[in-house]
């Protein structure tokens, strides 16, 4: 979205044909341009008002019902922070002290809003035009306007050093060639980034999930942050930030495991009940700490399925009982299955190779009962579990 339009979105003809859209939209597509057309909008101000109206139906399930008078774009949606990662980080932020803020890539604003709502001025800056005008959009819907000043720049010009702290949520995809992965790819560049925490000791880095543990600057702690099971950041806390070495923290049950994240944990038998842990604590390098919590030990030392001979109840895993251990054999496993009557099947995997779509094309389920399987191996030999479905 240009500024322009934007600006157009705003006046009192935008206002009106954004309410007008978010009343047809959601049907057939060429009907609810007909309809915008036929209550007077002109075709430029219709589409970018159905747009965003399809844009803040999706966005609720981020932002609940202040995505109703924000502004998105899909990338900058599909990007920004879900606003109760973003309270937490700024509740913390704020309990340490934090009172002013740079926010550096701050996209639609997420952070910078979540941020000023606990009391925090904050300085946003995006490279993009485009999205720096949205950012400041949102902060003035959100009534924010005289807390968060939004500027347009290169986050490598700030003057990091004028502010208590520094946020920075690096861009991750470039235009053409979609996500990036390699952290020297980053916009700003990884070297300024992770040089952040030299210049201002309370910086917060907010990372993808699959950040090599390797970059965390000397002293940080690592965080990864899942939601309802959605693993969706990874956070550096540095300087007095740091609280732990590594933590796994899961909104939804709001539990939070912590440890160095070096730990190993026991190897021994599979047991009666399998435990797959939240993405989170796989990431965050925590399974041998949820291991303990749970008496667990693993069948094999590489792989992050956790086993205990007794059920115990846990919010950092997801717990089945196993019902069968083979080999695995597609014709035996087809056997077994049809025997048991299984026409549904849940495929859970690690260790292997095998794609579960295929495979449950090649097992031809059939029967009106529903179980689970898990694709492991140990010890390098690949094995089939069978378990029930809770």
């Amino acid at each position: 979205m240009t500024p322009e339009l934007l600006h157009l979105l705003q006046t009192p003809n935008g206002v009106e044909a954004l309410a007008v859209a978010a009343e047809v939209a959601g049907g057939e597509p060429l009907a609810a341009a007909s309809a915008m057309r036929a209550r007077g909008f002109g075709a430029e101000l219709a589409a970018a008002a159905l747009t965003q109206a399809s844009l803040r139906e999706r966005a609720a399930m981020k932002f609940g019902s202040d995505a109703a008078r924000m502004f998105f774009t899909r990338a900058g949606l599909e990007q920004a922070t879900r606003a109760v990662v973003a309270d937490r980080r700024a509740a913390r932020l704020a309990a340490a002290g934090v009172r002013s803020l740079a926010d550096l890539g701050c996209g639609l604003g997420s952070d910078a809003l979540a941020a000023a709502r606990h009391g925090i001025t904050v300085h946003a800056v995006d490279a993009d035009p485009g999205t720096a005008a949205l950012a400041a959009a949102n902060a003035a819907a959100a009534g924010l306007a005289d807390r968060i000043t939004v500027a347009c720049a290169d986050a490598t010009t700030v003057p990091v050093e004028r502010y208590d702290a520094v946020f920075a949520d690096p861009a991750r995809r470039q235009a053409g060639r979609g996500r990036v992965f390699d952290p020297k790819s980053y916009s700003p560049p990884w070297d300024f980034v992770a040089g952040l925490a030299g210049r201002v000791p309370h910086t917060v880095l907010k990372l993808a999930p699959g950040i090599d543990h390797d970059l965390l600057p000397p002293g940080a702690e690592g965080e990864w942050v899942s939601v309802g099971g959605d693993l969706v950041e990874a956070a550096f806390w540095c300087g007095p930030l740091a609280r732990v070495p590594r933590r796994a923290s899961l909104i939804g049950p709001d539990v939070v495991l912590t440890g160095s994240g070096t730990e190993r944990a026991p190897v021994g038998e599979i047991g009666s009940w399998i435990y797959d842990p939240d993405p989170a604590v796989i990431r965050s390098h925590l399974v041998a700490e949820f291991a303990a919590t749970v008496s667990g030990r693993l069948a094999d030392p590489d792989i992050a399925y956790v086993y205990t001979d007794e059920p115990v109840d846990t919010p950092f895993a997801r717990r089945l009982a196993v019902t069968d251990v083979l080999p695995f054999s597609l014709k035996r496993l087809r056997t077994l299955l049809r025997e048991r009557g299984i026409g549904v099947l849940e495929i859970r995997k690690r260790g292997s190779a095998l794609v579960p779509e295929q495979l449950r094309k090649d097992l031809r389920l059939s029967g009106p009962n529903t179980a689970g399987l898990v694709l492991t191996r140990v010890g390098g030999a690949p094995l089939a579990l069978l378990t029930s479905v809770a």
